[in-house]
């Protein structure tokens, strides 16, 4: 599948007394991951919900192997998981500088029409994309 890889760094305010990344911060980078792997593909989110689809995270699973630090270079891998119908879904992998893996997840999203907030079909334009990246 599709996958993406974008850099960060962990900072300051995202972490514990303990100078690790705190895990409620995960949530946003795997959103920074999902929004750079569309980017790439040629599509805005932006555009996405202007012109009435919403991506609402409807299952987030994470696992913590080893602690990012205060100013630690990460390295995330979104993937594709399948071709999206209803859903979509992603798979993550953060590295640190030492090419150890930190953390992996993965999540299921949602297309929802805003308008009716029913599910509904992932846009034929994505879907082009997809098939013009051979999924």
């Amino acid at each position: 599948m599709i996958s993406n890889i974008i850099q960060f760094r962990v900072r300051y305010g995202e972490t514990d007394q303990m100078s690790f990344a705190y895990h409620g911060n995960y949530a946003q980078y795997f959103e920074m991951g999902r929004i750079e792997w569309l980017r790439k593909l040629g599509i805005s989110y932006k555009k996405m919900e202007e012109t009435g689809i919403m991506l609402p995270v409807i299952s987030l699973n994470t696992n913590y192997k080893k602690p990012a630090k205060y100013d630690d270079l990460l390295t995330l891998k979104t993937t594709l998981v399948n071709k999206p119908l209803v859903k979509i879904k992603f798979e993550f992998e953060i590295y640190n500088e030492s090419n150890e893996l930190l953390t992996t997840a993965n999540a299921t999203l949602a297309f929802i029409n805003s308008k009716t907030k029913k599910p509904t079909r992932a846009p034929e334009y994505l879907l082009k994309k997809l098939n013009e990246v051979k999924v």
